[in-house]
């Protein structure tokens, strides 16, 4: 039988590799990595440095296929299927690679940014090519330091204060309104820095990009004092990079 490791790798510093990863990755055959253009190469490369930085040179075989592209004009109720047309779409060359270029008792692996289990499609599509029947494999889940973990450490932070919920939700969720009875949300896949709405509150802004690479940039401080900065330092690093990745944590004041 086929087995798949879905490692979680950290944020894109080598060293965030937890043992068990460490071990998950001694333990593969074939590495898969879909290709997100030019534009994005940096990010094979720092596959690339984590696998050097802890398999022996020739222990294993790469696999590259091109990732689908997203409809990311879609928006309101298309939103949605858009983003399942394309988690089916990843499904189709996910089964492919198994099926083609994993034999029947090796081992695969995909190496997932952060931790698999926030705001990745891997298990999901693992599961819908499982459904499928076309191809048989088991596969386990190795968990890894999050962008959220990354950024409230680097900021020398917690996620919540004594005895408050933290909440994890998207840009385009926050734009709908700050959580109820929430004073501490993290934001990710903002791409619109949704932040800025809330200048005029009480709310400081814990930001980072490119988090645990040799591209980080943190920011931090009132919203209405930060928000500028942050502004100019991720147009920098966009048309520097021709890519973002940023994350932050917005941290309501308490009142009095």
């Amino acid at each position: 039988m086929r087995k798949i490791h879905v490692i979680g790798i950290g944020s894109g510093d080598p060293d965030q590799l937890t043992l068990q990863a460490v071990k998950a990755l001694r333990d593969t055959d074939v590495f898969f990595i879909l290709d997100k253009g030019e534009v994005k190469a940096d990010l094979v490369q720092l596959r690339r440095d984590i696998l050097d930085a802890h398999i022996p040179e020739g222990a294993y075989r790469l696999v590259e296929a091109r990732d689908p592209d997203r409809d990311r004009a879609a928006g309101g109720s298309a939103y949605s299927p858009a983003v399942g047309d394309w988690r089916s779409a990843r499904a189709d060359i996910y089964q492919r690679l198994i099926s083609e270029e994993l034999g029947e008792e090796e081992r695969g692996a995909f190496l997932v940014w952060g931790d698999p289990s926030l705001y990745d499609s891997t298990l999901g599509i693992l599961e819908e090519i499982l459904e499928r029947g076309a191809v048989a494999f088991t596969y386990d889940v190795v968990p890894g330091i999050s962008s959220v973990s990354a950024l409230v450490a680097r900021h020398r932070t917690g996620l919540n204060r004594v005895a408050r919920p933290v909440q994890i939700t998207t840009g385009r969720r926050l734009a709908e309104g700050f959580p109820d009875g929430v004073d501490d949300v993290v934001v990710m896949l903002d791409a619109h820095q949704t932040f800025r709405q809330y200048a005029d509150e009480d709310i400081d802004i814990y930001w980072g990009a490119y988090i645990g690479t040799a591209d980080e940039i943190l920011a931090s401080g009132p919203i209405a004092e930060a928000a500028p900065r942050i502004e100019r330092l991720r147009a920098e690093a966009r048309e520097r990079k021709g890519w973002i990745m940023d994350t932050y944590l917005l941290r309501r004041r308490p009142k009095g």
